[in-house]
């Protein structure tokens, strides 16, 4: 009897620290051991509401080797299981399963990107915006005036043009694109605002979006950055002695899809709101998103007796005081490369 009983308790020790092994080997593997992935990168999105054996499964589903039964109880022990939380996560070569539950606990989400660029218009914006795979569409065809009260814009703007500010966006997937527009628009107001504060003396401008009309058409109008503050200065002399900005990118956006690429004669002599030629004045709306510089340059203009410019054809201008030398400068930039 007793050596039955020496057997038995043997044999119960032999398996408390086959056992305890086990477990400790299971833990020293959990917290130092990268888990196998079925790719380098694995996407992951987590539901809300997901139990931690939903979480297990999702990972296992989705190409992550771990130990359902391991993974579900030791989150539970060390009280991670309780602090899961939803949304999309990136897991990559070289995690461990520790590493992994507190990525997700900590909600360390996966990030992306969007980046508008200066000079993109509106529409070029939520094209950008509705062709990422990453962002939630929940605007449809929403309407300008629409949008606007759900951004709380001032009733005094009809147009969306030139509200969303030219940057790159960082987000986690699931976010939409409402969040990503209101997001640009409060940057635009908020830089917009700042710039004005600090605004030059004098300027022909009564309002932060005369200004912001008046960026946009420079932001198209420059091709080399160092020609911002003479362009904005040629505006602005010309604003000031009540001359028509007579500039074709308000043309271009005028005429909408009509528009293939050359601008005629006839474009030029048919009015639109938009139109610097048969309008004197900002047009009623910006033209593009201006970018910080273009927005500078337009509250900041160089100082000068310039009233016209013309492109070299390499993205500098040319500058003229009076119309005989503008034309000269035209003959010799356009007419001739023509020829």
């Amino acid at each position: 009897m007793k050596r039955m009983l020496k057997k038995f308790f043997l044999l119960l020790v032999i398996m408390v620290c086959a056992i305890s092994a086990y477990i400790g080997y299971q833990v020293w593997q959990w917290h130092n051991v990268p888990v196998i992935l079925k790719n380098s990168k694995i996407d992951l999105t987590i539901p809300k509401g997901s139990s931690v054996k939903t979480v297990a499964d999702l990972l296992i589903s989705n190409g992550v080797e771990i130990n359902p039964t391991i993974f579900t109880l030791y989150t539970r022990y060390t009280g991670q299981a309780t602090q899961l939380k939803a949304g999309a996560y990136e897991i990559r070569e070289g995690q461990t399963s520790q590493a992994i539950v507190d990525m997700i606990a900590n909600g360390e989400m996966s990030k992306r990107s969007i980046q508008f660029i200066e000079g993109w218009t509106y529409k070029q914006i939520r094209r950008a915006i509705e062709k990422h795979p990453d962002i939630v569409q929940t605007l449809g065809d929403i309407s300008d005036t629409e949008l606007l009260k759900l951004l709380e814009a001032p009733s005094s703007i009809q147009s969306m043009e030139g509200l969303l500010y030219p940057d790159t966006y960082i987000f986690v997937p699931g976010d939409s694109d409402k969040d990503i527009i209101r997001r640009a628009y409060t940057q635009g107001q908020q830089y917009l605002q700042q710039e004005w504060n600090k605004r030059a003396e004098r300027l022909p401008l009564k309002s932060p979006y005369e200004a912001l009309i008046l960026a946009s058409i420079v932001e198209k109008e420059t091709g080399h950055g160092e020609d911002r503050g003479k362009v904005a200065g040629v505006f602005t002399n010309r604003l000031n002695k009540n001359m028509p900005l007579q500039t074709d990118p308000t043309v271009i956006y005028g005429m909408g899809d009509k528009y293939q690429g050359r601008i005629r004669k006839v474009d030029l002599q048919t009015d639109t709101p938009w139109n610097t030629y048969t309008r004197n004045g900002l047009p009623p709306t910006p033209i593009a998103s201006p970018g910080l510089l273009a927005l500078q340059a337009t509250l900041h203009p160089n100082e000068h007796k310039f009233l016209y410019f013309v492109s070299r054809g390499d993205g500098t201008s040319e500058f003229a005081e009076t119309l005989s030398q503008h034309n000269r400068n035209v003959q010799k930039y356009i007419l001739k490369k023509g020829e």
